[in-house]
């Protein structure tokens, strides 16, 4: 019998280097469109909004130290991939009442790429 071996690379990117494609470009959409509210990485503190790391498998509206509206707790999203990029899309609508101003990213490669930069960060900052 003989294996069957898959090499992990995808339209010539290898999977470690299309993640690191993907987040750079999140990088790039992160200091575009969050960055003058939101903070993420080592040593990031609430802003205007929520600081965002830890955010994958994070319930919303529970950044300690961060006054959310009750829209926000009481939405019972634990945000993960899906979650974030149907909420990215325009805020406003998957969580009236939020005090989000943003009007929402369209472009679902960037956005994907969003999920991918923030997603890379626990709780304490650190890439994972």
């Amino acid at each position: 019998m003989k294996a069957l071996i898959i090499p992990a690379v995808v339209a010539g990117f290898s999977v470690g280097s299309a993640w690191a494609q993907d987040s750079s470009a999140g990088e790039a959409t992160f200091k575009k469109w969050c960055q003058a509210c939101h903070a993420a990485g080592e040593g990031a503190k609430n802003k205007v909004g929520p600081l965002l790391n830890g955010l994958d498998g994070r319930k919303s509206g529970t950044v300690e130290d961060f006054k959310y509206t009750d829209a926000n707790k009481d939405s019972g999203i634990t945000w993960n991939e899906a979650a974030f990029l149907e909420y990215i899309k325009d805020p406003r609508a998957k969580i009236p009442g939020t005090k989000m101003v943003f009007s929402g990213l369209k472009n679902e490669q960037e956005a994907k790429g969003l999920w991918g930069y923030l997603a890379q960060f626990a709780a304490d900052g650190k890439k994972k």
